[in-house]
């Protein structure tokens, strides 16, 4: 059974991107454009990996970060973000990696399978 694994960022253009890497690296993606519909996605599907941006709009990523650790505090979270120096603050919230953008894949589907 494949890993699924949710990518949560505004972008389409870097939603297309991961799912394509991730699907060819054989593992399941779901798509969401901002943290509710995120939420509505973990509610309604079994996610192994939450990949989440910050910078979302309805739900931002801090907040989204803040009812998953909640409702699940053993999930994964990799948080990619464009802004700079928040990892320290990523680990203090919950999340297990950060990884910066411009996303370096190679580092990103090596963090993944860590």
């Amino acid at each position: 059974m494949n890993k699924k694994i949710l990518v949560v960022d505004d972008e389409s253009s870097i939603r297309d991107a991961l799912s394509k890497v991730l699907q060819a690296e054989d593992y399941e993606v779901l798509v969401a454009g901002n943290g509710q519909e995120a939420i509505e996605k973990f509610k309604s599907d079994k996610i192994d990996l939450l990949l989440l941006d910050l910078g979302l709009p309805v739900k931002d990523g801090w907040d989204t970060l803040i009812w998953l650790a909640e409702v699940d505090p053993f999930l994964p979270v990799i948080i990619i973000t464009g802004r700079w120096n928040q990892k320290e603050l990523a680990e203090k919230m919950g999340a297990d990696a950060i990884v910066e953008k411009p996303l370096n894949v190679p580092f990103l589907l090596q963090t993944i399978r860590e």
